[in-house]
């Protein structure tokens, strides 16, 4: 029954702030300022009515133990700090609290007591994260507005170690193990040890980009079809989804996403100026071409604020002692690999020994020094490797088979939000990269 009044509830809200919507809107289906203005205004005035009314009656003046303070105001709603620590007498305080203030109100308008946070973190406004609980016997869940665990415009790394701090800080109440968590993430992603899936952001394509814009004006021009531009469906600006899916039409038209598919891209390194939009890359692309992500930009751009935000509150310098020290000073270098731009005919990458890293000759696997000291100990330690990297692989498509519905079939599987996708790719690319290694110790 509960969940049947909350659906109605849900709808009730919903169509009220759609109406609030219509009003506020300079154009549209119902354009009426002085109404969404009226709304507005009378929200405001109630909320400082009730912090009023809250501040002079709950107070130790009156007798109370402490003095309540109203932190927070949004909208259609009035946050309260009583001051207790003991989670039933808050909700006490707050029950009588809303049947006061609500008799001050015009009928049919009523406050109601909603819920107790605590632990409470108030990061800005219509941004905060608390244990929720409606029972003062055990909290409910974790409730987060704002922030980037509710939000899809951020990659998946942002969400897990925001969700395993907000774990460790308001339900374990353990801010050390907070701070390891986060500089063991830092470590990890410095040291590329991140899987790519964690990586991948995804943007709706709302508009048709300057790419399709122009190659459509052409076709029309060929049929002597007189075209403009329309600006208000063609993005203007450069955003790294936009120039991504013209560089992916480029590629191929066939695959390439339309208006209304989400476009999923990642950040890889490039000149020194070069600009975001110009760094985005689908990831697949990016795995099969071995291009190395920035994992500079996801720490600076991705990670950083969404932290510092949290542990504000919590550490007197929390860019300072999250962001520097000893686990960010070792820094994943992938192996240099041939150029393809206009120097690539004079350069010339040469085997390296897998014991010292030495230039060999003939591409063999060790050097002659390394063979009598310590090769049958560098081959056992690259076997024992490769066949790692075979039963990687092996799990991920098994798995991805019994997705599919069959062991007995080739993984035809390509869904880009499927974070197994990217996980078999790169499995299968490392894999390969090892075979190679492997049978350079053919010539030993």
């Amino acid at each position: 029954m509960q969940a049947v009044l909350n659906g109605r509830q849900l709808a009730l809200k919903i169509s009220a702030n759609s109406v609030y919507g219509f009003t506020g809107a300079q154009t549209g289906q119902l354009p009426c300022l002085p109404i969404s203005s009226s709304v507005t205004s009378y929200g405001r005035k109630m909320i400082d009515s009730t912090k009023a009314i809250v501040e002079s009656t709950y107070n130790k003046k009156n007798g109370y133990e402490f003095d309540s303070h109203v932190i927070y105001g949004d909208t259609d709603s009035v946050m309260v700090k009583f001051g207790t620590s003991d989670i039933a007498e808050s909700m006490r305080l707050g029950q009588e609290a809303a049947m006061e203030i609500s008799k001050t109100f015009i009928k049919p308008i009523k406050l109601e007591f909603e819920k107790v946070y605590c632990p409470y973190l108030l990061m800005a406004k219509k941004k905060y994260a608390g244990l929720l609980y409606t029972n003062p016997e055990k909290y409910d869940k974790i409730d987060a507005k704002g922030i980037e665990i509710v939000r899809r415009d951020c990659c998946g790394i942002v969400r897990d170690v925001m969700a395993d701090v907000l774990q460790k800080i308001l339900i374990e109440k353990d801010k050390n193990a907070a701070v390891e968590c986060v500089k063991g993430v830092v470590s990890d992603l410095l040291q590329d040890r991140i899987d790519m899936s964690k990586l991948v952001m995804t943007k709706e394509l709302g508009k048709k980009t300057l790419g399709q814009e122009e190659e459509e004006q052409k076709a029309n021009k060929k049929k002597g079809i007189k075209s403009k531009t329309d600006s208000k469906n063609t993005y203007q600006s450069k955003m790294p989804h936009v120039m991504l899916a013209d560089r992916m039409r480029k590629r191929d038209p066939a695959t390439a996403p339309n208006v209304g598919d989400r476009v999923c891209y990642v950040i890889v390194k490039g000149s020194k100026n070069a600009k975001i939009y110009e760094r985005s890359e689908d990831p697949l692309y990016a795995l099969e071409k071995g291009l190395q992500l920035d994992h500079t930009y996801y720490l600076e751009n991705q990670l950083k604020k969404p932290l510092i935000r949290i542990f504000e509150p919590i550490l007197s310098d929390p860019a300072r002692e999250l962001f520097s020290g000893e686990h960010t000073r070792i820094i994943y270098k992938p192996k240099m690999q041939a150029s393809k731009g206009a120097f690539s005919g004079f350069i010339k990458i040469k085997k390296t020994c897998m014991g010292c890293n030495c230039p060999v000759k003939n591409d063999e696997a060790l050097c002659e020094n390394c063979i009598v000291n310590k090769g049958k100990k560098i081959f056992l330690e690259r076997q024992i490797e490769h066949m790692r990297y075979q039963k990687s692989y092996s799990d991920l498509w098994v798995q991805c088979q019994r997705c599919q519905g069959s062991l007995h079939q080739d993984v035809i599987c390509q869904n880009k939000d499927c974070p197994i996708f990217y996980k078999r790719v790169k499995s299968s690319k490392l894999l390969q990269e090892s075979q190679d290694e492997m049978n350079r110790f053919l010539t030993w």
